[in-house]
Parts: C-alpha cells; sequence; structure tokens
C-alpha cells in the first residue's frame, strides 16, 4: 500500500489542493531555475546528436554502471540501512535494493534501448497538397523533461536512459530514501555521456534541494516541457494538483486477473504465480483475482498462491468454497487496495458481466487479465475492458516496457492525452509540422 501523504518526506504538502505550493527556502528557486536553463542548453545539444553519437552514449553508461557497480552498491546499502532502521515496509525496500542482478539488468537494458530504432525524425504522416505544398508531421524531442519519484534507482537510470535516446535532457528528483543511491548513480552518467562528447548536463537531479526542489519543479513553466510522477497515489495526486508544468500521469495498479468458466488449470496456476509472486512490489502485479462460479481451477489455484505465502482475501463465496484454505475476509478496502506485497483479494463472479462490472467500479486503468479457453470471452474482455493494458491467457507482469519491446520505460501513463501504457521513447517526443514550397502564398 502507499504511504500516507501525511508522512510522505519527499512531498510537497499542503493543506488544500487550492492553498498551491509553499515558498522555497531562499536560494533554491535560483538554483532550480539555473539547473533547468542548463538543462535546456544540453537538450539543444542532445537533439542535434544523431543515432549513432546517442547510442554510444547508452553504452557508455552501461558499461560504467558495470564498471563502478562497488561504489553504487555500497551507497544503495547505506540507503537500504536507513530505510530498514526508519520502519520502511518489505515492499518498499525491495524497490529501494540494488545488487548484482538488477545492475546488469539495468546495462542490459541500456543496451537494448541502444538496439531500437531513433524516434526523432520519425515521419507520421506527410503529404503533398494541390497547391504544391509539401507537408511532413515528424517526431522531435519533448525538450526538458523532469520526473519526480519515489525511492527506485533503477528508475534513475531507465528516465535518462529513455530521455536521452530521444533527444531530451532530464531533470531528476529521486525522493530521499534513495539519496545516496542517485547521488553515485548519477555521478556514473554524467561522467559518462561527457566520455563521448555529449553534455553532461543532459543528466541533472534537484535532490539535493528536497522539497523545495520539487516544488519549484513543478512551477518551472516555461523553463521545463513536461513533468512526470512515478510512484504511489499521494505522490502522483500532489504532482497532477500541484503542477503547473504539463503533466503525463502515471498511475497506481490496482490490477485484476479474470478467471473465466473454461480456464484451463495448469495455465491459470502458472500465471496467478507468477503475477502475483514474482515481484510483488511493482505495479503490474496482480492485486485483484476474480473466479467464475463455474470455474474448477479456484482450489488449485489458492493451495498454489498459500503454498507460495500469498495471504488471501477473500469474499464468502470464496471462503466457503475453500473449506481447508486458510484465509482472512474482504472488505471493499482490499478490493481498492494495491498491496505491493504478498496479499491478494478474491472474489467470485457469476458471469462476464459481473466480472466486468467489478473492474469498472475498482480498476485504477493499469492492466486488467483475463484467462479463458472462450475466444468470444476474451473477444469481449479485449473490447469492454477501459485499460491501459488488456491481456489475454498472460502474466500482468508483461505490462513493463522491456517486456514489451520499448527497452525501457518511463512508467505506465493510464490518461488517456498523449500517451498511455508504457511510456517508451516515443512517448518522450512530440511532433512538428515541416512545410516546404517554392513561394506560394494563401489566397
Amino acid at each position: 500500500m502507499t504511504e500516507a501523504l501525511t508522512s510522505h518526506p519527499d512531498l510537497p504538502l499542503n493543506d488544500t489542493p487550492a492553498a498551491g505550493l509553499p515558498p522555497a527556502a531562499p536560494g533554491v528557486e535560483a538554483a532550480v531555475h539555473a539547473i533547468a536553463d542548463r538543462s535546456r542548453a544540453a537538450s539543444r545539444e542532445m537533439a542535434r546528436a544523431n543515432r549513432a553519437w546517442k547510442d554510444r552514449g547508452l553504452r557508455a553508461i552501461g558499461a560504467a554502471l558495470l564498471e563502478h557497480r562497488g561504489t553504487i552498491l555500497t551507497a544503495n546499502a547505506r540507503d537500504v540501512a536507513a530505510g530498514r532502521a526508519n520502519g520502511t515496509s518489505a515492499a518498499l525496500l525491495d524497490r529501494l535494493t540494488l545488487n548484482d542482478t538488477r545492475i546488469e539488468a539495468l546495462a542490459a537494458a541500456l543496451e537494448n534501448l541502444a538496439g531500437l530504432p531513433d524516434p526523432v525524425g520519425n515521419v507520421v504522416r506527410g503529404q503533398t497538397l494541390p497547391n504544391g505544398l509539401r507537408l511532413r508531421q515528424v517526431n522531435v524531442p519533448m525538450g526538458v523533461v523532469a520526473a519526480i519519484y519515489e525511492a527506485r534507482p533503477n528508475v534513475t537510470v531507465d528516465i535518462a536512459g529513455l530521455a536521452l535516446k530521444s533527444g531530451n535532457a532530464v531533470i531528476l528528483r529521486g525522493g530521499s530514501a534513495a539519496a545516496e543511491t542517485n547521488i553515485a548513480l548519477i555521478n556514473v552518467l554524467r561522467d559518462a555521456l561527457v566520455s563521448v562528447g555529449l553534455p553532461a548536463d543532459a543528466v541533472q537531479s534537484v535532490d539535493e534541494y528536497g522539497r523545495d526542489g520539487a516544488n519549484v519543479l513543478m512551477r518551472a513553466r516555461g523553463r521545463v516541457d513536461v513533468l512526470i510522477p512515478r510512484g504511489g497515489r499521494d505522490l502522483i495526486q500532489t504532482v497532477v494538483t500541484n503542477s503547473a508544468v504539463p503533466v503525463i500521469e502515471t498511475g497506481e495498479g490496482n490490477v485484476h486477473i479474470f478467471l473465466d468458466a473454461s480456464a484451463d488449470e495448469k495455465m491459470a496456476v502458472e500465471i496467478l504465480l507468477n503475477a502475483k509472486t514474482q515481484r510483488p512490489s511493482v505495479c503490474n502485479t496482480v492485486e485483484t483475482l476474480l473466479v467464475h462460479s463455474e470455474s474448477t481451477v479456484l482450489p488449485a489455484v489458492a493451495d498454489a498462491l498459500r503454498a507460495a505465502g500469498v495471504t488471501l482475501h477473500t469474499d464468502a463465496r470464496v471462503t466457503a468454497a475453500l473449506p481447508s484454505v486458510e484465509t482472512v475476509p474482504a472488505t471493499d478496502v482490499d478490493w481498492a487496495t494495491e498491496y505491493m506485497d504478498l496479499d491478494l483479494a478474491v472474489a467470485m463472479v457469476d458471469s462476464m458481466d459481473e466480472a466486468l462490472a467489478h473492474i469498472r467500479s475498482w480498476s485504477t486503468g493499469h492492466t486488467e487479465a483475463i484467462v479463458t479457453n472462450d475466444l468470444a470471452n476474451a473477444e469481449r474482455f479485449i473490447a469492454e475492458i477501459d485499460s491501459a493494458a488488456v491481456i489475454v491467457n498472460a502474466s500482468t507482469r508483461f505490462t513493463d516496457g522491456g517486456e514489451l519491446g520499448l527497452g525501457a520505460e518511463v512508467g505506465i501513463s493510464t490518461q488517456k492525452l498523449h500517451a498511455r501504457g508504457p511510456m517508451g521513447l516515443t512517448e518522450l517526443t512530440t511532433t512538428k509540422w515541416i512545410v516546404q514550397g517554392e513561394g506560394q502564398v494563401r489566397a
């Protein structure tokens, strides 16, 4: 579950949404504006960099992460120890923690990103008008991209890599819980950029200015082109409510899986175990299981989940159907909860209509999945579920930029404007119209 807004150390707090953001401490506004202005200058250099140059930068960052992993892991260990001492939940500690495997995965993601096509210059559409004007709409960098996110140091690398590949400069606010790790990572990133002739200021941070730095960043309209919040509901809604900079809203993941009457038992067990237990603390983990009353797979699924350590929060019908399985009673709070832990809400439904109604009532619009052998049910589920990702007969854990071939992601957008779902390279570009003529004038 997300932390309460009143206790979060990294959020700009205010009494009501109308109250606005508090003024920054003396000197912070000028310092953050100077960072943004350097980012603007760096963004112009990045916009001129061709694909080969940007890809060299990404590969240099990947190599530097591996070379300096000792320094990074030492810094991360200090953050994790501090988090544990402060009573940080196991789920948030998991998000905070780096290890050799995760650093190697970050380097591999950067290599994959380097192998993807450059979105900059891609022609979205074009035509020649009857008057001879030649039109093209092309993808171009956003410019200065800012991100405010919670204690997930992998996000520091993911966002920086995507911003660089798409020709942008990025300003990061990564949260005090990961302060030591982010300092180490950003130093590595900046040095790696310089090593290939790209501007160090293409990656900057306002972490040293704390909450005030985040407040100023949200007010820096004209200096920052787009702001992306990534984290729990409180952080996201605070940014959406208070930002003067255009925001791409990412969302929490109250994710559902529906097992219809035709669901295969082996498939259902494997999908649920993967979707719930592979990494419970992330946003594409399943949080609610809906089971058709005519399905026969519930006992096997429940036994497998309990054996994996999952606590089942069940409605009365599921509880009655599982007399030998330990469960706890579910309430409406459970249907609304993003646990980010080894907990799962489970309800029984009598029809597709009932499953769809439950999802519409409680979904955050992130990812929903169906397990079925009925093609008509699959097609109806696809057509009627209004979420950023809809999955048939596969784990919800695939709603991820890397898994979907995007190299990495800035976040999962649950809004409907500009970007929706995993936000990769193209989502960090905008477009411009290029009009070429031979002296034409408007009649």
